[in-house]
């Protein structure tokens, strides 16, 4: 019909020219496209449009076919029942034929399983309703393994792999119109699966299909934010294998979802972090250093980016920190000395600022301030090479250090010797120096080192796992050997990284004086030979490096004294070295003795690039396979007794089982309102002067000293006389 018109057109068009030759030169000049009309083009306008209807019209077959479907099951209540027979009709024939109405029918039974046993109520849209078992994995089990590839080649999606802007292209075709409802009830669905599922196995198998979907999240940013709640929940409170996965998906949605993304798995992460830090043991320990390497594999993303993060976290630290250095109480205790003693009506008025500066103390002294300079010291040492990330060490070595001469009490020595280890880390990565030695020798000076201990031998004391000591562990001889071996250890630790230095004699000149002058003081003849021989490796090493230096010919400000003793120093043969290589083993040893369990989170599942880690991990579905249908059967069976449940209860406890098995949100942090602030209840983040109040009470109230007991003891006789004479 349109090709009949278009020859009437033309010829329409040479009668014009023959009869009115000056208006058709108009038109000519004016509206030449009008006259350049061909029939050929016509004919490909209509091939066009040809093919254009021929696709519609398979499209309409399909639906067509699968409407008829859906209307048959209305009519007959029996096709509600899912068969096995119908899965494997179905999955015959989207191999063989790719028969979109297949596809259809098996994403609706994929939606009728992963909301089997909730109360879909008058849903007209759920058609199929009852299963086996066996139905339920073979559904379960070929949508997760399969569902990825079937829809990339409906929308000629790239098999594998894709990026957001290769998503945006897509959103703009035909094909993504008609096809995107499939795409979203796929991850939809198995995002309320996983909100249901219990079984930490399951869960991460599911993740591990979904990760390869991951990249059409970017067309539906609602599912995008769920999944990335569901994936850090499961990556701060999951077990086994499930974190590993969990941050794998996260790091693929980062990776393949631009900035957007990798801004909310960054603060997303760093707050399952903080809320993870709050209490320490020696085994929840190793599942936090495994999330801090988590947090700094994810930061490799986006460098730049990862500054701006870092930067805001870091200075949010130097805040609390500088509240708690110039708090009101710290300021009396430096300007009372030499003063009267106030007033009791001016101590009643001041009874309610002690207490907030003890909980301003307390934001600093506890663990999760301390395990954030922990991350971002792994951070910085990670990426101590590039040039965004370099800067932060010297603001993080002030904090760190501010930390350590906060409060210079023997009970914090372990925090102490936290922040030394970090400051040697900081030191040896960034090639700085950092004067460490001045933090160690202060702890020398403690009057509980230069005296016997009294308390008896006492426990072996962890300092891995603890931020201050009771004032009774102070006075026994296993925390003194203790605090005197970690001293020489990380003493030795710190000289040794500069004992190739052409300056080592300055540099080691103030500690060998203090060492030796504590030899002189200590009562402790094992003390005595242990500062001895360590006062021996440092002049052995002086005179290793004078004999070097005095066949060189270099001034203090020459550029060349900073490859002095390259050559040698790769081999390790200095005394310090040499020595410090010995105190290591038995740092080793000693810890290994205190160590009494191994959790598996922080041994093997955080060493990236492990079966779990690799892209290419379809052996390890293989392996895994027959083990999820056995769990989709557990998972079958709860939703089966669910069902039951509900037929037989109440509207009321109906509403309560909506309510269990569901994924708390993880609520993202912004870059001001990181909970770093909250002030724990924790007895041994209180200061010494709240210890010793309590210590005191409670001998006065156990009768632990004697004195104290017998003047209790005549007091009380005395209040009896007191009452029998009233009587």
């Amino acid at each position: 019909m349109e090709k009949e018109e278009a020859k009437e057109h033309i010829g329409t068009l040479k009668k014009l020219q023959e009869k009115d030759p000056e208006f058709y030169e108009f038109l000519k000049e004016h509206d030449k496209e009008l006259l350049d009309f061909d029939e050929e083009d016509l004919d490909d306008n209509l091939q066009t449009d040809a093919e254009d209807e021929d696709e519609d019209e398979e499209v309409d077959d399909d639906v067509a076919e699968y409407s008829d479907l859906e209307t048959a099951t209305e009519e007959d209540p029996s096709t509600n029942v899912i068969t096995s027979a119908m899965v494997d009709s179905w999955i015959e024939a989207i191999r063989s034929e790719s028969k979109l109405a297949a596809v259809h029918s098996i994403l609706k039974a994929f939606r009728s399983a992963c909301h089997y046993g909730d109360d879909s109520g008058d849903d007209p849209a759920v058609k199929f309703s009852t299963m086996s078992s066996s139905v339920f994995n073979k559904i379960m089990l070929f949508v997760l393994n399969e569902m990825d590839g079937i829809l990339r080649g409906i929308l000629k999606f790239p098999s594998s792999g894709g990026k957001e802007e290769m998503v945006k292209e897509l959103m703009a075709t035909k094909r993504w119109k008609k096809y995107n409802l499939l795409v979203k009830s796929y991850l939809g669905n198995a995002l309320h699966t996983l909100n249901q599922m219990t079984d930490n196995e399951m869960i991460a198998f599911m993740l591990r299909r979904l990760r390869y979907s991951s990249v059409f999240l970017a067309a539906f940013p609602a599912l995008l934010r769920k999944y990335t709640k569901v994936a850090l929940h499961f990556w701060g409170t999951g077990s086994g294998a499930l974190p590993v996965v969990s941050f794998l998906f996260l790091r693929d949605c980062c990776i393949r979802l631009g900035a957007d993304c990798l801004e909310d798995c960054i603060k997303g992460m760093y707050k399952a972090y903080v809320l993870n830090c709050h209490f320490v043991n020696s085994t929840k320990l190793q599942h936090i250093q495994f999330l801090g390497n988590c947090f700094a594999e994810l930061l490799r993303v986006d460098i730049p980016a990862a500054y701006q993060h870092a930067f805001v976290y870091i200075r949010q630290l130097v805040m609390i920190l500088k509240e708690a250095l110039f708090s009101p109480t710290k300021k009396k205790k430096n300007n009372s000395k030499g003063k009267d003693e106030p007033s009791k009506k001016e101590k009643g008025k001041e009874a309610p600022s002690s207490s907030s500066n003890k909980d301003i103390f307390r934001k600093v002294y506890q663990w999760k301030f301390i395990n954030c300079l922990e991350l971002w010291t792994g951070v910085v040492c990670a990426y101590s090479n590039e040039a965004d990330l370099k800067p932060l060490a010297y603001p993080l070595t002030q904090i760190i250090t501010g930390v350590a001469r906060l409060v210079p009490s023997a009970c914090y020595f372990p925090l102490r010797l936290r922040c030394v280890r970090m400051l040697n880390r900081i030191s040896a990565s960034t090639g700085s120096f950092i004067p460490v030695s001045l933090l160690l020798l202060d702890s020398l000076e403690f009057k509980e080192l230069r005296k016997p201990p009294t308390g008896g031998v006492g426990k072996a004391v962890d300092f891995f796992s603890i931020l201050k000591v009771s004032k009774s562990t102070l006075k026994t001889r296993s925390f003194q050997e203790a605090c005197v071996f970690s001293v020489v250890e990380e003493l030795t630790e710190h000289l040794a990284q500069w004992s190739y230095s052409i300056a080592f004699l300055e540099l080691s000149f103030i500690p060998g004086v203090r060492l030796r002058n504590f030899t002189k003081s200590t009562k402790v003849d094992r003390f005595r030979k242990e500062i001895r021989r360590l006062t021996r490796q440092i002049d052995a090493n002086s005179d290793f490096v004078n004999k070097k230096r005095t066949t060189v010919a270099l001034l203090p400000n020459d550029t060349a004294a900073e490859s002095f003793l390259e050559d040698v120093k790769n081999s390790g043969t200095s005394p310090l070295s040499q020595y410090a290589a010995t105190l290591r083993q038995r740092a080793q040893e000693r810890s290994g003795a205190l160590t009494e369990s191994s959790v598996l989170i922080g041994d093997g599942s955080s060493k990236f690039g492990s079966k779990t880690s690799s892209d290419d991990d379809e052996h390890d579905d293989s392996e895994t396979e027959g083990h999820a249908g056995a769990m989709l059967s557990d998972h079958y069976s709860k939703q089966q007794k669910n069902v039951n449940k509900k037929s037989s209860t109440t509207k009321h406890t109906e509403e309560m089982a909506l309510d269990e098995d569901i994924v708390e949100d993880l609520v993202l942090s912004s870059d001001e309102d990181v909970p770093l602030s909250d002030s724990d209840e924790d007895g041994d983040d209180e200061p010494e002067e709240d210890q010793q109040e309590r210590s005191s009470s409670k001998k006065r109230k156990h009768g632990v000293d004697t004195h104290k007991g017998k003047q209790n003891g005549g007091n009380r006789k005395s209040k009896k006389k007191k009452k029998t004479h009233g009587r």
